[in-house]
């Protein structure tokens, strides 16, 4: 199978879930982010810093749980413009 490349948008994408990634992680080490969600420091290393802008559903919502963040918080951060979903009907 071979993969598509990415799009401007999926890289961009990945910019915006590293920064908001890094800054929820704050002053916890690298490590310690890692360790809690489960998987290795370097992957965490790329993802924050883009090289890997398009990690798997297991890897963020893994993160997600680690850094006290909700997937829709998530979501919300990777729209091209933060905050611009629409609401859920409710």
């Amino acid at each position: 199978m071979v993969r598509e490349p990415l799009t401007p948008a999926d890289r961009e994408r990945g910019e915006r879930l590293g920064r908001l990634l890094r800054e929820a992680r704050a002053e916890r080490s690298l490590g310690d982010v890692a360790g809690a969600a489960g998987v290795s420091a370097e992957t965490l290393r790329k993802i924050e810093t883009g090289r890997i802008p398009t990690p798997t559903f297991f890897t963020v919502s893994a993160l997600a749980g680690a850094l006290g963040l909700s997937l829709d918080t998530i979501a919300d951060a990777s729209e091209p413009e933060a905050g611009r979903r629409p609401a859920a009907a409710g």
